[in-house]
This record gives structure tokens, C-alpha cells and sequence, in this order.
């Protein structure tokens, strides 16, 4: 955990330049803690990560979430069918390293996480999924998803997909510094953590529906 912010500068740029209104004061950043996220979650209603000992609240608007949660269903599918392991949506809390706590918009873990397939009894199990998928919003930052990639592979996530709504375009990640990236004519493919699974970007983007005022 983190205290060391002499200016709301040096917090805001250590978290990736995240925008001001997304972090919250109380508690005071660097000393936020596990109790403080779920008491957030629960009484408010709103998800945060817990980055350095500061909460940040997540992002995403009613179309990111819509994608997020078909995604999600169609992974679902696949995993059930093939006895692979959970599903995780948009509210599932994990301590990924050390102290950070993340919330993938969509996680899928094999069933090698879970010893005699018992799911953990805690409310943030300290478990790194094998695919994490984020829907890229309009308030993220390119470094704040660079930090979260970081994150993500010294955990030891296997697979990172950022899908973008916004270009119609996904991102994957199969280690920190190997990136591919698919257009409406290209798949995503589960490679080594999800074989067989593959789903046409098109079918994704045609399934959630066109938005107004778009140009595709």
C-alpha cells in the first residue's frame, strides 16, 4: 500500500492519469483497504478497484456494459460446454496482487484455481484470472490500462483482451509486450486458455446493436 502523495498530482499520475472525479477521497487515498471497497460496493452501489490504497472508481456506460455482458454470456457458454472453469461479470472482485484489487469486466479461471472445484467462501479471493477482458470507456486512460496490463501479467493472467467500442476493435495481449490487433474481420480466439473458443469481432459488435449517430 501506498501513502506516499505529497500532491493530488502525483497520486493522480502514479494511478495512470486517471480523471479526479473517478478517485475517491474517503478514506484518504493510500490508506483505503479491503473493508472500505466492499463497504463502497454495498451501500452505494458502485464498483471500485483498489489501487495503492486508493479507490477508483470504474467506468463504463450502458453500451460498454452491454457488450461486456454478451461477451461474457458467450464465454459462459463455451466454458459450461467444456467443463473449463467460472465466469466472472462486471462486479466480480479479485485480489490479484498483494494489496490491488481488480475488477475485469469480464474474467473466466480455470478449474485449477479451485482445489476440489470449492469456490472460495470471501467476498475478494485473492485469485489472478486466466482471461481478463476489459471494455474500454471514454474515462479511461491510455496509462491507466498500461498500469492494469502491468498488473495483470506480474499476477500471472494469461490472456488480456481490450475491446474498444468506440473503433470497433479489440486488443489482445497474450504476454505484457505482444499485442495483436483485430479488426471487424478478424476472431478472438482463446489460444492455449480457452481452446476452441472463438468468436467473430462482427458478430460481437452486430449482437450488441448499432448506436445512433454511429458511423458503422
Amino acid at each position: 500500500m501506498a501513502t506516499g502523495f505529497v500532491t493530488a498530482a502525483e497520486m493522480q499520475e502514479q494511478l495512470g492519469g486517471i480523471p479526479l472525479e473517478r478517485i475517491r477521497m474517503v478514506p484518504p487515498p493510500g490508506l483505503a483497504t479491503e473493508q472500505d471497497l466492499l463497504r463502497v460496493q454495498n451501500s452505494e452501489d458502485r464498483i471500485c478497484e483498489l489501487i495503492d490504497g486508493v479507490l477508483v472508481e470504474k467506468t463504463m456506460g450502458y453500451f460498454e456494459s452491454r457488450l461486456a455482458m454478451i461477451l461474457g454470456y458467450l464465454i459462459q457458454g463455451f466454458v459450461e460446454q467444456n467443463d473449463l472453469g467460472i465466469v466472472l461479470g462486471a462486479d466480480g472482485t479479485l485480489r490479484i496482487l498483494g494489496d490491488q484489487i481488480r475488477v475485469p469486466d469480464v474474467a473466466f479461471l480455470s478449474w485449477r484455481h479451485f482445489p476440489g472445484r470449492v469456490l472460495p467462501a470471501e467476498p475478494v479471493p485473492a485469485l489472478a484470472p486466466d482471461l481478463a477482458v476489459e471494455v474500454l470507456s471514454k474515462g479511461n486512460t491510455r496509462a491507466e490500462m498500461e498500469r492494469k496490463l502491468d498488473d495483470y501479467f506480474i499476477a500471472g493472467v494469461r490472456l488480456v483482451w481490450f475491446i474498444d467500442p468506440a473503433s470497433q476493435s479489440a486488443t489482445v495481449y497474450e504476454d505484457r509486450d505482444r499485442a495483436r490487433q483485430l479488426s471487424l474481420s478478424d476472431s478472438l480466439t482463446g489460444g492455449s486458455v480457452l481452446p476452441g473458443f472463438e468468436l467473430p469481432l462482427q458478430q460481437l459488435f452486430d449482437k450488441a446493436g448499432r448506436r445512433s449517430g454511429s458511423q458503422q
